[in-house]
């Protein structure tokens, strides 16, 4: 799933993420992502035992207790436990299986694929976002300073 138009589609059509590995500590990627993507207008739902509520968001044990619909399953787990995942989202009638970045379960990817999700393996939803929709920055955000032109302002 490297086709750019095919992301950018499912990041334009799919607006909850259930993101399953959300850690609550600021320094994870988890937590990073998922701020970044909820300051980006998605609705992002935290998928962890371990939490009652992470960035504000309530949490859920498993994608079973999610209510309403779910676009894409954003995992942070180990390749080897995406499939039990990749299950419960086919199970839940999600559209999109996200591995994020080094997870990588092809078996789960054909299987979520086989029942009519898309499947993304081995990248990082706020990435790709900020990639096709304009927010690189230093901070992960467009901050509007970063250009390859100069500035007019400068005596050189």
């Amino acid at each position: 799933m490297d086709d750019i138009n095919t992301l950018r589609r499912i990041l334009k059509e799919n607006h909850a993420i259930a993101v399953v590995g959300l850690s609550a500590d600021w320094f994870r990627p988890s937590y990073f992502a998922a701020k970044y993507m909820l300051e980006h207008g998605y609705r992002v739902i935290p998928v962890n035992p371990k939490y009652a509520e992470i960035l504000g968001q309530k949490c859920y044990k498993s994608l079973q207790e999610i209510p309403g619909k779910v676009g894409i399953v954003d995992i942070f787990r180990k390749s080897q436990d995406v499939m039990p995942i990749a299950e419960a989202a086919i199970a839940i009638g999600a559209r999109v299986v996200w591995q994020q970045l080094g997870v990588r379960n092809e078996a789960a990817a054909a299987k979520a694929r086989a029942a009519g999700l898309e499947s993304v393996l081995d990248r990082c939803v706020k990435i790709e976002h900020a990639r096709l929709f304009g927010g690189l920055g230093w901070v992960g955000v467009n901050t509007a300073l970063i250009s390859a032109k100069r500035p007019r302002w400068l005596a050189y």
